[in-house]
C-alpha cells in the first residue's frame, strides 16, 4: 500500500466503496488524513465499516472543512449528469480527484524519478500495460503494475527511485487526475466509447489527450484521425511526441513492417524488434501494442535485447487471443473477451483458417460487420441465444452448425479442424456476444472453453492455467 501522506492532517471526503474505494480510504488514513466515506449502496457502506473505514452520509458533513473529495471512477462526474456528491463538493469549491491523482502526487512527493508509464486508448490498453510490465520484470526491473488492470493504484508498493510503475488508465480515471504526469504517456487509439459518460466524442478525446499532454514522452498511435490531431497539437505545444503506425511507414517514429518493428528518424529506418513467431502477439492490433511497449521501454533505459527477450516470453492476457493448447496442427485460442463484433474482428483478422465458435447474448448489430472475414472461416459453431440470428447472417457464406454449448462446439470444431489440410487450423472462441445467457461473465466462459479443450485426448496445454 502507498500511504497518501500528501493529505496528512487534512479532511478528505470519499465516495464509492468498491474494492478500489476501500483501498484508497485505507491509504488516505495510513497517510494521516481524516477520512469520511460513503456510497449509495448500503451493503457497500456496511462492508467498508466492517473493514474499519469511517462512514457517514456526505449530505451531513461540513464540506467547508474538506480539503479534497476523492471520487470513484465509476461514479458520474459530468454526464449524463453529475452525481449528487459532485454537486456538494463543487458548491464549496472542493477539488475532486481520483486514486490515480493520489498516486501521481505521492510519486512526485516521494520519488519523482521513479519511472512511470501510463497507458490509455479505446482498445489494447490492458495488453499493452501487461506487456510493458512483463518486459520490465523479465529484464529484472522492480516493476509494479495496476490501475485499471489488476491492483488498484494505491495498493501498489510505495514509490522508490528505481521502482517502475506501469499503470493502465481509463477515461474515467484520467478525468479525475488533473496533474497526471507520467514519464511516458501512451495513447494507443481512439474510437467512440463511453459517450454516455463524456457527452461527445470530442470530450472523450480531450480527456484521453490529458494523459499524454503532461508526459515526459508522449507515445501516440496515429492510425486514426483523433490521435493524429492530438499528436500534431502536442508537437506544436512543445511536448516530445513519438508516433506509432501499423498502417504505413513513418519518417519519424515507430512503425510495423510485417513482423518487423521499425524505428525511423534522421532519414533512415532500423529494426528494433521482431514479432516473428510470437503467437501471443499476432495481428495488427498487437503490433501496435508492441510498438508502444518498445517505444516506452527504450525511453526508460532498456536495451533492444532486453525488449526482444521480453516480447518473446510474453504469455498474453487470459481470454484475449489466449493460446491455450495445440493438438497437432490445430491451435486452440480463447478470445472470450471479444463480447462484440468490433472486438471479434481483431481475432478473425489474425488467422487464416478458422473454426469459429461464436454466440451468446447478442449485441446490437450482430455479426454483420464481420462479413468480410467469412472467407477465412472453414466452419462456424454457434452457441447461446444468438445462434439462430448468427446462422441467418452467415447463410450460405460458409458452413455452420448450431452447437448450443461451448463444450459441444469445442468437441465438433476440434474433430473438423483435425482433418483440415492447412498448415495451421485454429479453433477460435471469439463470441462477438456477451456471456450472460449461459455464463456469469466472459472469464467463466473462457474457463469453460479451456476446460473443454483440456478434456480432448492428445491436447498439449499451453500457459500457466
Amino acid at each position: 500500500m502507498i500511504p497518501a501522506s500528501v493529505f496528512n492532517g487534512k479532511e478528505v471526503a470519499l465516495f464509492g466503496l468498491g474494492g478500489s474505494g476501500i483501498a484508497t480510504a485505507h491509504a488516505l488514513a495510513a497517510g494521516g488524513a481524516s477520512v469520511t466515506a460513503f456510497d449509495d449502496n448500503p451493503d457497500s457502506v456496511a462492508r467498508a465499516e466492517s473493514e474499519g473505514v469511517p462512514v457517514r452520509d456526505l449530505h451531513e458533513i461540513d464540506w467547508r472543512g474538506v480539503s479534497a473529495f476523492v471520487l470513484a471512477p465509476g461514479v458520474p462526474l459530468t454526464h449524463p449528469h453529475p452525481h449528487w456528491s459532485v454537486d456538494l463538493a463543487r458548491a464549496v469549491g472542493v477539488e475532486i480527484i481520483g486514486d490515480i491523482e493520489l498516486f501521481a502526487r505521492e510519486r512526485r512527493a516521494r520519488a519523482p524519478a521513479a519511472p512511470f508509464v501510463a497507458i490509455t486508448g479505446t482498445n489494447g490498453k490492458s495488453t499493452t500495460t501487461a506487456l510493458i510490465a512483463h518486459i520490465l520484470a523479465h529484464a529484472g526491473r522492480d516493476t509494479q503494475m495496476g490501475g485499471n488492470i489488476g491492483r488498484a493504484a494505491m495498493t501498489l508498493d510505495p514509490p522508490q527511485p528505481d521502482r517502475h510503475y506501469v499503470v493502465e488508465c481509463s477515461s474515467y480515471q484520467i478525468d479525475l487526475a488533473p496533474t497526471l504526469d507520467p514519464t511516458v504517456g501512451i495513447l494507443l487509439n481512439l474510437s467512440p466509447d463511453h459517450i454516455d459518460r463524456h457527452g461527445t466524442m470530442e470530450n472523450y478525446a480531450a480527456i484521453k489527450e490529458h494523459l499524454v499532454a503532461r508526459s515526459g514522452l508522449a507515445v501516440i498511435g496515429v492510425d486514426d484521425a483523433h490521435c493524429q490531431a492530438i499528436a500534431d497539437r502536442l508537437d506544436r505545444a512543445g511536448v516530445t511526441v513519438q508516433r506509432l503506425s501499423v498502417t504505413g511507414q513513418l519518417d519519424d517514429g515507430f512503425f510495423a513492417d510485417g513482423s518487423r518493428l521499425m524505428r525511423a528518424g534522421s532519414g533512415r529506418a532500423e529494426q528494433v524488434a521482431s514479432l516473428e513467431g510470437i503467437g501471443s502477439l499476432r495481428g495488427a492490433h498487437n503490433a501496435q501494442n508492441a510498438l508502444a511497449a518498445v517505444a516506452a521501454c527504450l525511453d526508460i533505459g532498456l536495451t533492444p535485447g532486453e525488449i526482444q527477450s521480453g516480447l518473446e516470453s510474453f504469455p498474453g492476457l487470459a481470454h484475449r487471443m489466449e493460446q491455450v493448447a495445440r493438438k497437432g496442427r490445430v491451435l486452440f485460442v480463447n478470445d472470450s473477451k471479444a463480447t462484440n463484433a468490433d472486438a471479434a474482428e481483431r481475432a478473425l483478422s489474425s488467422f487464416e483458417r478458422i473454426y469459429w465458435i461464436a454466440g451468446g447474448l447478442p449485441k446490437e448489430g450482430g455479426i454483420e460487420p464481420l462479413r468480410r472475414f467469412f472467407p477465412r472461416i472453414a466452419k462456424a459453431y454457434l452457441v447461446g441465444e444468438a445462434a439462430p440470428a448468427f446462422a441467418a447472417t452467415i447463410g450460405e457464406a460458409t458452413a455452420f452448425e448450431i452447437s448450443g454449448t461451448i463444450a459441444a462446439a469445442v468437441d465438433h470444431a476440434a474433430r473438423d479442424a483435425a482433418d483440415d489440410p492447412a498448415p495451421e487450423a485454429v479453433v477460435l472462441l471469439s463470441p462477438a456476444c456477451a456471456s450472460f445467457d449461459q455464463f456469469r461473465n466472459f472469464e467463466v466462459r473462457g474457463d469453460a472453453f479451456r476446460e473443454a479443450v483440456r478434456s480432448l485426448a492428445g491436447t498439449q496445454m499451453m500457459g500457466s492455467k
